[in-house]
């Protein structure tokens, strides 16, 4: 029951108990009757007044709690001229001043988030209480290279995407370095931050495929370098010595020296072999910028494919080109792009142990090439370092091949990736621009 009910029911009932007992009195005195009957009338005035006077402030009162219930901070109350409830209307409007306040401040610092959000050069990730993703920046979208509707809404736990895959791993203040296709670097940051009262997570991704990069490269260059200066100061002097005694006929005067100078010949043959081996990666170091100048990209395919077919049938390996009738122009430097293609191919036909074949094939519209062989594959193990320097999986190998495809295909400016997509399946895919 409400009170407003309460007390008019008080008050009629004290009046009409008053009125009653008047009653009795009527035939003994009927002037105190008068009186009396006076009296209630005018405590029944009184009473209605302060209903009023009381009831009044009250609604007003429930107006302003309707206001906060609609969240509507702009509703303030004008004083009636009673005290008390003035002071109480006073704490009521100075309440509706700080929340508008605090309102449009929580308003100007979310917009002020939202903003720096959208335009962070950070990926950013925010998951909801169930790890779903509730929220990403168009950052984030470039770096995983997927549209937003193929994120928001989805469990971190469905996604299949490398870099989803690394993030679930990461508990709250955790930080990795994940490298997903052997040439871009994300450094992957997950933290949480409280909500309502529950804790939630986001993630930041940061791109440091250039930075890497070009660290790796200070850092092998200087190796080298060195490598070179210290076997080229080696070599040299030591061939020379070789050389001179070699065009001295009379030290080799009798047969009992043919042995030795054999093993001089042997010696002198590996020392060239070290000078090439040394000459392949100074070329590495000493790659030139592109030279950019409008090429064919036909032409250099077929030029490649007719450089190595004697390779591809010792293998018996089989080229196929699926090349538009159109010529492709780009620009390029037609030197450095033909070498990436030859070290593409020749690591594609030696992967093909039984026969098999190595296929080109362009399609315009995505301004894509791809170069296609049906060999053993490449492993999950091996898939990380393809493209890193000194790395190999072949026994012999110098790990310099695919980093020189790279560091050609990075000065042009194209995207590529090599993985096995298929048994019998692998793709070296290059968008050229």
């Amino acid at each position: 029951m409400k009170l407003r009910t309460k007390y008019i029911l008080f008050v009629v009932t004290l009046h009409l108990l008053t009125l009653v007992l008047t009653y009795f009195i009527f035939n003994d005195n009927k002037l105190f009757f008068i009186a009396s009957e006076v009296v209630v009338i005018i405590s029944a005035i009184i009473a209605w007044q302060l209903y009023r006077q009381l009831i009044q402030p009250l609604k007003l009162l429930m107006q302003g709690v309707d206001a906060i219930k609609d969240k509507d901070f702009n509703v303030k109350l004008i004083s009636t001229g009673k005290h008390e409830v003035d002071e109480l209307i006073g704490v009521y409007n100075r309440m509706m001043d700080e929340l508008r306040k605090e309102r449009t401040m929580q308003e100007q610092q979310h917009f002020f988030l939202e903003k720096l959000i959208y335009t962070s050069p950070t990926g950013i990730i925010i998951l909801d209480y169930d790890n779903r993703i509730q929220q990403v920046n168009p950052k984030a979208l470039q770096l995983l290279s997927v549209n937003e509707e193929a994120l928001k809404g989805h469990s971190i736990y469905e996604l299949e995407h490398p870099l989803i895959q690394q993030i679930r791993n990461l508990q709250s203040g955790d930080t990795v370095v994940a490298r997903i296709d052997g040439i871009s670097s994300f450094k992957l940051q997950k933290s949480h931050f409280v909500d309502r009262g529950f804790s939630r997570h986001f993630i930041m991704i940061e791109d440091l495929t250039a930075e890497i990069l070009a660290a790796e490269k200070q850092v092998y260059g200087k190796v080298i370098r060195m490598m070179a200066h210290e076997v080229n100061n080696t070599i040299g002097p030591v061939n020379s010595i070789m050389q001179s005694a070699m065009h001295t006929d009379q030290l080799w005067e009798g047969h009992e020296f043919d042995v030795l100078k054999d093993a001089l010949q042997v010696a002198m043959d590996r020392n060239q072999n070290l000078n090439h081996f040394m000459r392949n990666f100074a070329d590495l170091v000493k790659l030139p910028p592109a030279n950019k100048q409008p090429v064919v990209l036909q032409k250099i395919i077929n030029s490649v494919a007719a450089l190595m077919s004697a390779k591809a049938r010792e293998n018996d390996v089989v080229f196929e080109l699926e090349l538009p009738a159109d010529d492709i122009h780009l620009k390029a430097d037609e030197q450095q792009l033909e070498q990436a293609f030859i070290n593409i191919v020749k690591n594609a036909v030696e992967a093909i142990e039984d026969g098999g074949t190595v296929k080109f094939t362009i399609i315009p519209a995505k301004r894509l090439l791809l170069i296609t062989d049906t060999g053993k594959g490449i492993s999950a193990s091996e898939h990380t370092g393809l493209f890193s320097p000194f790395f190999s999986t072949k026994k012999d190998g110098q790990g310099i091949g695919l980093t020189l495809v790279r560091e050609i295909l990075l000065n042009h400016g194209f995207e590529f990736s090599l993985k096995t997509v298929a048994d019998k399946q692998t793709e070296f895919r290059i968008h050229y621009s």
